[in-house]
């Protein structure tokens, strides 16, 4: 099987990460996307994240009933801060079956270089790789597959500041992570 792995921090799970994960288990090769949850980002500070725990049942209830996505907490048990390549190398120990592409946008495809190990990343996985607004990037390699995807222009820090100054958000969430937010009184 052939999944792709999209790594995020979620904070929260909004639309425009299941648009782009529709798209790339519909348009390409991939027969399943893994959501998987990072509780610290290197490139990110920690104190802006919801827990992670709260982060990973927002995943579950925006992917539930779709049997095409997976929401994995497979870095809660790692070192943090979290790196890419050590996650691809544990997931392929525990999964041999299964062939791993990492799922990023145009906008990380920029600073891909500067991530642990990239080339190693590059060479055994491989990139399936989604536009971002405001990002034109021509990178040529075998191994990085441009898909062509919806420019979403969502942001969970867009998200979080409309609730911060009690802003309707509806459409911008999956209605049961709003309800979620809601009931757990999260960023106001």
């Amino acid at each position: 099987m052939k999944v792709g792995l999209f790594f995020g921090s979620f904070n929260p799970i909004h639309i425009g990460h299941l648009i782009i994960a529709n798209v790339m288990q519909d348009s390409t090769d991939l027969d399943e996307v893994w959501f998987i949850v990072s509780p610290q980002n290197p490139f990110k500070q920690r104190k802006a994240l919801l827990h992670e725990f709260d982060r990973l049942r927002m995943v579950e209830l925006a992917i539930e009933g779709n049997y095409h996505f997976r929401a994995m907490d497979v870095e809660f048990h790692m070192p943090k801060p979290s790196y890419t390549v050590d996650t691809l190398a544990y997931l392929k120990d525990k999964y041999p079956q299964h062939d791993f592409k990492l799922i990023i946008g145009g906008d990380n495809l920029t600073h891909f270089h500067k991530w642990k190990n990239s080339d190693q990343i590059l060479e055994q996985y491989g990139l399936y790789v989604y536009p971002r607004p405001g990002e034109s990037v021509d990178y040529d390699h075998p191994n990085v597959k441009h898909v062509e995807a919806p420019l979403i222009d969502i942001s969970a820090t867009f998200i979080r500041k409309s609730i911060e100054e009690g802003k309707s958000v509806t459409y911008l969430l999956p209605p049961l992570v709003e309800d979620y937010i809601k009931g757990k009184k999260f960023f106001v």
